[in-house]
This record gives structure tokens, C-alpha cells and sequence, in this order.
């Protein structure tokens, strides 16, 4: 199946090399996501360009994760593990070095879209590639491989400010290399070679499916964002794209009908379910509660309030600490109280915690905020391992693969949507409708506030009670997930 089946044990010599690697490949997209996201603003100043355009270097990335995620499955069994995990590193070692190279917004656009490519392939594989390798103790697997995205939140805008206050913007990215070269020579040194793959065990790829979920999602948010621009949504700019966008999704939802849906890349059909509906609703708008205000926090304070990158970076922290806290005790909770309740409170408590953000003034005191950002860190923590138990509810094992893909690919794709959401509104109040700075991040911060209150009402629809799956075998899914809580 090119996938190793020998399986060392965990006391074995040979694991912490092993683990140490996975850490160094899992800890570069973690940590890139939140380094350059402090660095926006700085990119925005370099490239002379605007908020709608210089979300694309987020969203570019995050879209290119999305459709990598439902590709790894079919890649580890036709190339095997060592050969993934090997051409996912190199792949972010090559899309840092040419972002670093960037001339223009596009170019770092399109070259985002490599790193997040490659950040798609690896994230997936952690958890995956230590456990066959044959670590028994699943509980001190999620713990050691939840360090880098544990820590991302609170060390990457720290190391992202420190990064910017010392040197140029092209160091946000080459500072993946040495990871990456490190995390490749521990690859090559300990991972053991791939198995033969069986010719009967090989399948292809649905590469059909592959290209029309890729491009209507692309195409549907090139046309969202360029309302701003074009200054209204009845813009050929707008109109065609988010036409051709729709075409392509609905081409991707009626693929399936054509053939075994689970031979598809992405198998929707399983949305039949209402514990998995409702969990990608919920993680979809989890994700973009998250992103939405990712995107603005450091905005807000370097253009608005005249911040140094560092001291933004600093005032991100305790959301990061906040997030860390709670993460830790969502699935106990979760446990206790069914995740219904659990996402419920978790939403709620993001959106009352988003709010000050909607009255700010220019002198509004940032201790008080960074307090408050401490609280929305602790609700944000809880939303993301609920929601992922509940969505097995109704299902078998046999669909437990599928459904896991479904929702780590809808989670992304909210990601994606709550940035270009939020630089969207940005940008639309203050040029088309000639507010100022301070009320269009009152507007995109409000918007960030309605996102998280739709949450709260979709995860009303989640199963009530406790969750059928085990939280652990959530958590170690998680460790696999891009998406720290933020």
C-alpha cells in the first residue's frame, strides 16, 4: 500500500529523531500562517497595494491547503509516506524561497499558493506518518505533535514582529528555509524507505473533481473581493467570476452522482448526515471567525493606531495564550456537556469578546483590549475539537475517513472566505462609501461579530449528548490541522 507496516517501539532508539523531524516539517505552515499574517500590513506598504488585494496572500494559501488536504489520502497510498512527507517539504523550502522573490503582489500571491500547496500535504502527514511508525501512546503522540501549533498562535506574531524589526519583509518567508532544510536531512536520515506499492492497490486520482472544486472556489472568491474595487457587485469583475464559480461548484456537487461517490475526491454526499452537516457548517464558520479577525487584528493596530509590528505582534499574544488555555480542556468539556452546548457557549462568548472591537476609538486603551483579546482566545479555544466529534455521530467507521476529510476541507475553505469577508467590508466602507479608517474596521470587526452569531445558531443543529467518537482521537486528528485556535 507504500506505507511502511513496520512499527518500532516507542522506547525505541530511533523515535526521537523521528518525532523531532515531524515537529520541524509539522512547525514551518503552522508558524508561517501566523509570522506572515503580523507582516501583512508591511507587504501592503511594499507592494503599494490595497486590503482586498493583499488578502490574497492569506487566502491564496489557505485555498491551496484546502485542496491539497482530500489529495493526501490518495498520495500516501499511491507514493507512500517518506515520499510525500519529502516532496511537502521540499515543495514549502522551494514556495518560501520564491515568495521571498516576489517583484509584485501577484507573484506573491501565486507563490503563496505553492507554500500552501505543500502546507496542505504535510500537516495531514504528522500525526499519521509518527503513529505507523509506532508510537503506542497516542496521548504523548497529541501532546508532543500539538507543540508547534500550540505555540504558533503566541510565538509566530512575537517571532514575525521580531523578524520585520530587525530585517526586511523578504525574511518572513526564507526563515522556513533552514526548518526545511533541517526537517529534510532528519527525513532522509531516520524515515524508512516506502513499501511497494501493488499495482491492484493503485487507484487514480479524481483529478475531475480536483479541478472544478479549485477553481469555482477560486473563482468565487476573485469575484467577492473585487466588489470593493469594482464598487459594487453588478461588475462584469464580479459578475463573471462568481458566475463561472458557481458553474464549476455545482459541476463538483453533481460529480459524484456520475460514479462512486467514494472515489471522489471529496465525498459530499455524506452531508446527508446531520451530524456531518452540521459539523462542517460549524467548523466552516469557525474558521472564518478565526481568520476574519486574524486578518484585521494586526491591520488595526499598525494602520490605525500607529503601532510598531513588534508591539502589534505583542498585543496578539494573549489571544494565543487564551486559545492555548482553553484547547486544552475543550474535549473534557466537550465530554461533559455534548457539543452542542460546548460550541454553542464558545461562539457566543467570540462574538460578545469581537464587539469591543466595533466601538473602539483612537485612544481606547490597548491593556483593556489585549484583555479582552485574552477572553475571545479562551472562546475560540473550544470551537474547533467539539465540532470535529460530532460530526461521527451518525456515521459508520467505514466513513470516518471521508467525513474527516469533508470537514477539515470545509473548516479551510471558512478560512479562506472569513479573510476575504473581512478585507472586503474593509475596504468597501472606506472607498465606496467614503467612511473613515476607524469606522471600516468598526464595520469589518462587526462583520467578524455576525459570523461568529451564525455559528452559535448552526451548531444548535449539532447532536446533542456526548460525542460517540473518543476526544482523543479528535485531538490527534487535530494535531494534523492547520487551524490553531487564534
Amino acid at each position: 500500500m507504500g506505507i511502511n507496516t513496520s512499527r518500532r517501539s516507542a522506547t525505541t532508539t530511533g523515535l526521537g529523531p523521528l518525532v523531532t523531524g515531524i515537529i520541524l516539517g509539522g512547525m514551518m505552515p503552522v508558524m508561517d500562517s501566523t509570522i506572515v499574517s503580523i507582516g501583512l500590513h508591511t507587504l501592503m506598504e511594499t507592494f503599494a497595494t490595497t486590503a482586498s488585494t493583499i488578502q490574497w496572500v492569506t487566502t491564496s494559501y489557505l485555498l491551496a491547503l484546502a485542496v491539497a488536504v482530500p489529495v493526501v489520502g490518495w498520495a500516501q497510498l499511491r507514493f507512500g509516506s517518506r515520499r510525500l512527507w519529502l516532496f511537502g517539504l521540499i515543495t514549502f523550502v522551494i514556495g518560501s524561497v520564491l515568495c521571498s522573490l516576489a517583484w509584485n503582489s501577484v507573484s506573491l500571491i501565486a507563490f503563496r499558493a505553492v507554500q500552501g500547496f505543500a502546507a496542505g500535504i504535510l500537516m495531514p502527514l504528522m500525526q499519521t506518518m509518527a503513529v505507523q511508525e509506532g508510537i503506542e501512546e497516542l496521548g504523548g503522540l497529541v501532546a508532543t505533535l500539538s507543540l508547534p501549533i500550540a505555540a504558533g498562535p503566541i510565538l509566530g506574531p512575537v517571532l514575525g514582529g521580531l523578524v520585520l524589526n530587525w530585517m526586511s519583509w523578504h525574511w518572513l518567508f526564507l526563515i522556513n528555509v533552514p526548518i526545511g532544510i533541517a526537517a529534510i536531512v532528519v527525513a532522509v536520515a531516520v524515515l524508512p524507505a516506502d513499501s511497494p506499492v501493488p499495482s491492484t492497490g493503485r487507484r487514480g486520482l479524481d483529478v475531475v473533481g480536483f479541478l472544478s472544486v479549485a477553481g469555482g472556489l477560486a473563482a468565487l472568491l476573485l469575484g467577492f473581493t473585487n466588489i470593493a474595487r469594482a464598487g459594487g457587485a453588478n461588475h462584469p469583475d464580479v459578475v463573471i467570476p462568481v458566475a463561472a464559480g458557481l458553474c464549476l461548484i455545482a459541476f463538483f456537487v453533481w460529480w459524484p452522482r456520475t460514479r462512486d461517490p467514494r472515489r471522489t475526491l471529496i465525498d459530499i454526499t455524506l452531508l446527508r448526515f446531520r451530524s456531518v452537516a452540521s459539523a462542517s457548517g460549524t467548523l466552516f464558520l469557525c474558521g472564518a471567525a478565526m481568520y476574519a479577525a486574524q486578518f484585521l487584528l494586526p491591520l488595526y493596530w499598525q494602520a490605525l493606531r500607529g503601532e510598531t509590528v513588534l508591539r502589534a505582534a505583542l498585543l496578539l499574544v494573549p489571544q494565543g495564550i487564551g486559545s492555548l488555555l482553553s484547547r486544552t480542556i475543550a474535549g473534557k468539556l466537550s465530554d461533559r456537556f455534548g457539543a452542542r452546548i460546548v460550541s454553542l457557549v464558545g461562539f457566543l462568548l467570540t462574538a460578545v469578546t469581537t464587539v469591543p472591537f466595533c466601538f473602539t476609538t483612537a485612544t481606547t486603551s490597548n491593556v483593556l483590549l489585549s484583555g479582552v483579546l485574552l477572553l475571545r482566545g479562551l472562546a475560540i479555544g473550544t470551537l474547533l475539537i467539539p465540532a470535529m466529534t460530532a460530526a461521527y455521530h451518525d456515521i459508520d467507521e467505514a466513513s470516518t475517513p471521508h467525513a474527516s476529510i469533508l470537514t477539515r476541507v470545509t473548516q479551510q475553505v471558512g478560512t479562506s472566505v472569513g479573510t476575504a469577508l473581512a478585507a472586503v467590508v474593509l475596504e468597501s466602507a472606506v472607498t465606496t462609501h467614503h467612511l473613515s479608517g476607524l469606522q471600516g474596521f468598526h464595520w469589518a470587526f462587526g462583520t467578524a461579530v455576525a459570523i461568529s452569531l451564525l455559528g452559535a445558531l448552526v451548531s444548535l443543529w449539532l447532536p446533542g449528548g456526548t460525542d460517540a467518537r473518543p476526544v482523543a482521537e479528535t485531538e490527534a486528528e487535530l494535531s494534523g490541522s492547520v487551524t490553531p485556535g487564534r
